[in-house]
């Protein structure tokens, strides 16, 4: 699969004679956005090891396994067709502890990474809440200047 994000006039040109010269038939899908940014990823592993530091009791895996669980599998099931259906099928049926399971290392479920930016930007939004409100301190971005 090839995925371009198309952001100028160019390279959207040349993704037209891409498109034009590939071979038939072939399937494609255009997403608005784009993809998570490096620096919201390093936010969440951020977060996820102060929850976890101050928790003491749950490692960073397991914290970013439970927020992928809690926040973003409800909202890619809303936004995202197919990840609903594979969601639904494979993991939904599953005991919570096997559902929690599958969304860390080894087996992690892609989540997060299926994000685009704004979808990320609101996962991280909810996942500020949730600790804050349980009174867990975290790096705020501007903080970190």
């Amino acid at each position: 699969m090839t995925s371009r994000v198309i952001d100028t006039d160019g390279e959207l040109e040349s993704l037209i004679a891409f498109v034009r010269n590939h071979k038939r038939p072939f399937t494609v899908n255009i997403t608005a956005g784009r993809s998570r940014t490096p620096e919201q990823n390093r936010l969440q592993r951020l977060w996820v090891g102060e929850v976890s530091a101050q928790k003491g009791d749950e490692t960073p895996e397991e914290i970013r396994g439970y927020c992928k669980l809690h926040f973003g599998v409800p909202l890619l099931r809303h936004e995202n067709e197919e990840f609903a259906e594979a969601y639904d099928k494979h993991i939904k049926p599953l005991p919570y502890e096997t559902k929690l399971a599958y969304m860390m290392h080894p087996l992690d479920f892609p989540v997060t990474r299926l994000m685009n930016i704004d979808q990320k930007s609101r996962y991280l939004d909810s996942v500020l809440m949730h600790w804050l409100g349980q009174g867990y301190k975290l790096t705020m971005p501007e903080d970190k200047d």
